[in-house]
């Protein structure tokens, strides 16, 4: 079974650091460009930040440029997220995401297409 799988997420204070970690089971995530969205309660799920199959280009938010980091660890299969200097507005459900053309609902991060999504983690700053 294809899966994507987040972890990492709690809580943190402002100021605080995190890192999200994205686990793919059953493919190989360095064949796939990977996304970091997320959504906070009662707004639209937003592109964060997201990586090439080849890591030759990223992408952020204007909200997160300079505090948050994209990266692949391929022998681990797994993508990161590396949130410092949060914010109470950092606050909501981070989801990972590919494109597998498994559904016509799909969300932009950097020009490219996400349609398939793992579960999603809580991440919530506050003091």
């Amino acid at each position: 079974q294809l899966q994507l799988v987040e972890s990492g997420g709690g809580l943190a204070q402002p100021g605080g650091s995190l890192r999200l970690s994205c686990a793919a089971s059953g493919f190989t995530l360095d064949d796939y460009a990977i996304g970091w969205f997320r959504q906070a309660p009662g707004k639209a799920r937003e592109g964060v930040s997201c990586v090439t199959a080849d890591s030759s280009n990223t992408n952020y938010a204007d909200s997160v440029k300079g505090r948050f980091t994209i990266s692949r660890d391929n022998a681990k299969n797994t993508v990161y997220l590396q949130m410092n200097s949060l914010k109470p507005e950092d606050t909501a459900v981070y989801y990972c995401a590919t494109y597998r053309a498994v559904s016509s609902s799909y969300y932009y991060c950097g020009g490219l297409l996400f349609d398939y999504w793992g579960q999603g983690t809580q991440v919530t700053v506050s003091s």
